[in-house]
């Protein structure tokens, strides 16, 4: 078995133009947690596996991605770094890529039009592709192509959202996800809007759903608030990686302790 993933995530975005990560809930009320170079480095000090930095207010913004954040995130870290927000060509792409990005992820461009998923992976690899999907659950169950069981025995399909999870788009994330592995994505960042920052744990459905119809690694993101939450995302929706945010940006918990305590489970993990 593959060792299982930890991977915190940089929400970043200009306020008072300075770049501060920020954390949400539900993609709303946002609340400042530092610096993104200095969380940056702390992270790689504690043996993360990867690192993500989401600038969130691209897209909506019409900007491209803080780039020059990107170099000096890249200068301080030594893991594998995933870039996302506003990037929406190749061009953009190289930029990022040629800045110390590892990864690029891609969510409304390639909703828009995803031809651009296909071109990216054969420029660049299906390697560095990841496509970001942020999803919620639909109760219309009319309009959804899979309809999943939820924890309660209630149903629903899980509906792709654009533009740093402001606009619905009708589509339905499952099918969504295997478009773009066809596509040549080489994974997927799976996003639970109804989760993110609830610390209810990871959405299980749609993860469980994701990982089991696809054959690309899907990162699991939104709920993380207590070690348990990392035991379920692997075991009961195996994810091959969990993301989170807010309880590591304010010391709720340490990778050290996630990882000892996924260990102690029987969980593989990674140490450095």
């Amino acid at each position: 078995m593959l060792a299982k993933r930890i991977i915190p995530c940089l929400d970043v975005t200009y306020k008072n133009g300075k770049a501060v990560v920020v954390k949400g809930v539900e993609f709303v009320n946002l609340r400042d947690a530092g610096d993104p170079v200095e969380l940056a480095k702390r992270y790689d000090s504690e043996s993360a596996d990867e690192l993500v930095f989401l600038d969130i207010t691209a897209s909506p913004e019409g900007r491209k991605t803080m780039v020059e954040i990107v170099e000096k995130t890249a200068e301080n870290v030594f893991i594998p770094f995933t870039v996302g927000g506003g990037i929406a060509s190749l061009e953009d792409i190289n930029a990022i890529l040629s800045a110390g990005a590892d990864k690029v992820s891609i969510n409304t461009a390639a909703v828009k039009n995803p031809d651009f998923v296909r071109r990216a992976a054969q420029t660049f690899g299906s390697q560095c592709i990841v496509v970001a999907i942020d999803c919620k659950r639909n109760f219309d169950l009319s309009k959804g192509k899979y309809i999943l069981e939820l924890e309660d025995g209630s149903k629903a399909w899980y509906e792709v959202y654009i533009y740093g999870g402001r606009k619905a788009t009708g589509i339905d994330a499952l099918y969504w996800a295997k478009k773009v592995e066809e596509l040549g994505a080489g994974e997927i960042l799976l996003t639970s809007m109804d989760r993110d920052g609830t610390k209810d744990g990871y959405d299980i459905p749609i993860t469980r759903a994701m990982s089991e119809e696809l054959s690309i690694p899907v990162i699991a993101s939104g709920g993380a608030g207590k070690l348990e939450h990392f035991y379920e995302g692997f075991v009961k929706g195996k994810a091959d990686a969990c993301l989170a945010a807010g309880i590591f940006h304010f010391r709720e918990l340490t990778i050290p302790q996630v990882k000892e305590y996924l260990a102690s489970r029987g969980v593989k993990v990674r140490w450095r």
